[in-house]
């Protein structure tokens, strides 16, 4: 696909390299020629000077072929900008970094398909370390109505040996909890489980559970009996 990125920061730039290891065609745009220059020489991308609300340098970055446009500008005023002009292209997908969450409804009253609150991110992880060191990691959906775990099955603990069938019948796994990703092994792909699966010591799970039921799961996850 072809992504073009608003903003040469470090978040900008640390994204082109990303998405050009994973193999998308890649364009930024800043006013920054030093930040221009490094993208082009260090990354390998292409990398356009001049300001990214501006319609003449975008259009010289090809934002009317962009499938993806990134939104990651130093303000939000200039973020919301830059959405609007990329929806007047009709560019499909729109992804913004938001900074205040007083842009989150102008943001979407512009067209940004995706709002990405950085702050926000940073405080969830912070305060899941705090309240959850357990979990390796924690993912929030639909506003923090469902959460996406990803655990460390405990070396002895009683699921070890059992069938992720046997598992989803015990009377103390939480209702309306799904394991959905099963890793045996870490040098081995992440795999959709069915109830088959047999679960190793060691091994990493991902499941999918509601707010209110995530000490429960992490409790249940904790019952290390012979």
């Amino acid at each position: 696909m072809y992504v073009l990125i608003g903003g040469a920061g470090m978040m900008g730039l640390e994204l082109a390299e990303t998405l050009l290891d994973m193999g998308h065609t890649i364009a930024v745009v800043d006013t920054d020629a030093l930040a221009c220059q490094y993208a082009r020489e260090k990354i390998g991308v292409m990398a356009f000077e001049g300001s990214a609300v501006n319609t003449t340098t975008l259009m010289e970055a090809g934002i009317r072929k962009a499938d993806i446009v990134i939104a990651s500008l130093r303000e939000d005023a200039l973020n919301l900008a830059l959405v609007t002009l990329s929806r007047h292209y009709r560019v499909p997908q729109i992804v913004v970094r938001m900074r205040d969450r007083d842009f989150a409804e102008p943001y979407q009253l512009a067209g940004a398909t995706h709002i990405i609150s950085t702050t926000e991110l940073a405080i969830n992880r912070v305060v899941n370390a705090i309240e959850y060191p357990q979990v390796d990691a924690m993912m929030h959906f639909e506003q923090g109505q469902i959460e996406v775990l990803k655990l460390t099955i405990p070396q002895e603990c009683y699921i070890v040996g059992h069938r992720l069938a046997e598992i989803a019948q015990d009377p103390r796994f939480p209702a309306g909890t799904l394991i959905i990703g099963y890793q045996a092994h870490p040098h081995e792909d992440l795999m959709i489980p069915n109830g088959n699966t047999l679960l190793e010591s060691g091994s990493t799970i991902l499941a999918v559970t509601k707010p209110e039921l995530v000490r429960k799961m992490l409790d249940f996850m904790g019952l290390c009996s012979p």
